[in-house]
């Protein structure tokens, strides 16, 4: 039987993070993906922050920098923020992906392709021993000292590890256009319940003359390909053309929510198979990386000492909660606010929001990493806001000041 130190499933980017930093210092290292090709398919819209080109050491996928946003409510009263410097990118997410895949297999990993995790055949001799199942359909048995799961939503390493509880999965859909009308350098969200209910629908240029359209949605019975065309149907007529036919499409889910432990004897779950996804934009790039860092670091230690049970392990979910935990528990309590809002307060946020002090605050603080900064201080500095969410006030104003992770963090308030 096949052994390695660690077996990675899935190479996105949280996987591939993990594996670089772990083959780096030294480990065996095995990625499996289930895919044909590493990138494909595109499971995300592609807009991130100055953060994840920080940690991929590489702006090679840069399609386009974003500095500016329009938010739309139901009624399609809008509100437009632009900055002087760019605020995110549109990425080549693909081509992150396999920036990041080729970064761990130069530090050493090996990468497999078109191979399945299909669970575990049990213990044995102190490894956990993983059932993969290869192109030719072959099943062989690989035993690791660690696992890490970076398998996405429906992670079949959680299942085998009995780490998964259910979380809320939102429907996604998207569709990528080769071109169409719009400014280049302003991403567009679409709220309400025509477009997007309980999340957003978006419009986001790709640097080359085209953009990527799409929503997430709640699962309301109401698929989210059904949204997407009324978000199509209602560009065409505000461009007063029809769109070209798509380059491609993407249906995902996106796990909004708490998976109550993200580690056990042996393994360690990173990324979507850990619900690191920022709760206001269903964003988990930068989360996922950030996470599996922080998971490298542990497990490097835990392989060093061979202990690897779930109280050593124990350490990595101490560690990345501490960075991020207290964020993704305010986004997801602003969240919950939101998603009760009718569409008239919709309207209303979007009217009161629209005042230039607000708007230049948006701008100051603004975050796609960590929202719930530019939350806090539009909170503190309209009182019409308060009276529109009274049930935000509770969350903002009380315990301790928000403590921003030491990863670049926002702007703070003087």
């Amino acid at each position: 039987m096949e052994t390695t130190d660690v077996l990675v499933v899935g190479a996105g980017p949280a996987g591939s993070t993990a594996a670089a930093r772990l083959a780096a210092r030294g480990h065996r290292v095995l990625v499996v993906e289930e895919h044909g090709r590493v990138g494909q398919p595109v499971q995300c819209a592609g807009l991130v922050s100055q953060r994840v080109l920080d940690l991929a050491g590489s702006t090679a996928m840069v399609r386009a920098p974003v500095r500016g946003a329009t938010v739309f409510g139901p009624s399609l009263r809008s509100i437009g923020f632009r900055a002087d410097a760019p605020r995110a990118f549109a990425i080549d997410r693909a081509a992150l992906d396999v920036h990041l895949a080729d970064r761990a297999a130069h530090a050493g990993a090996e990468l497999r392709t078109a191979t399945r995790f299909d669970g575990l055949t049990g213990p044995a001799n102190g490894l956990a021993i993983a059932r993969l199942t290869g192109p030719d359909d072959r099943t062989t048995e690989v035993g690791a000292r660690l696992v890490v799961g970076a398998d996405g939503v429906g992670s079949a390493v959680a299942r085998a590890f009995r780490l998964r509880r259910p979380v809320e999965i939102l429907p996604a859909f998207e569709a990528e256009f080769a071109a169409t009308p719009g400014d280049p350098a302003d991403v567009e969200v679409y709220l309400g319940r025509q477009f997007a209910p309980g999340l957003f629908g978006w419009w986001i240029p790709d640097g080359f003359g085209g953009a990527r359209i799409g929503v997430a949605a709640d699962a309301d019975g109401t698929p989210a390909r059904e949204y997407y065309r009324r978000l199509v149907g209602h560009l065409e007529r505000r461009f007063g053309r029809p769109l070209p036919r798509p380059t491609s499409y993407v249906a995902s889910g996106i796990p909004i929510g708490n998976v109550p432990r993200t580690h056990g004897p042996r393994v360690l779950l990173v990324g979507d198979a850990a619900a690191q996804v920022k709760p206001l934009s269903g964003g988990g790039i930068f989360t996922g990386m950030r996470c599996a860092e922080i998971a490298a670091g542990v497990a490097d230690a835990a392989l060093r000492a061979d202990t690897l049970g779930a109280d050593a392990l124990a350490a990595y979910e101490r560690a990345w909660r501490a960075e991020l935990g207290e964020e993704f528990r305010r986004a997801q309590y602003l969240r919950r606010v939101f998603a009760r809002l009718s569409d008239a307060e919709l309207d209303a946020v979007i009217d009161a929001l629209r005042g230039g002090k607000l708007a230049a605050t948006i701008v100051a603080f603004g975050d796609i990493d960590f929202p719930s900064h530019v939350a806090r201080e539009l909170l503190r500095e309209s009182p019409s806001l308060l009276r529109l969410l009274p049930k935000a006030l509770g969350a903002w104003w009380g315990g301790d000041a928000y403590r921003a992770p030491d990863v670049a963090p926002g702007p703070r308030r003087k």
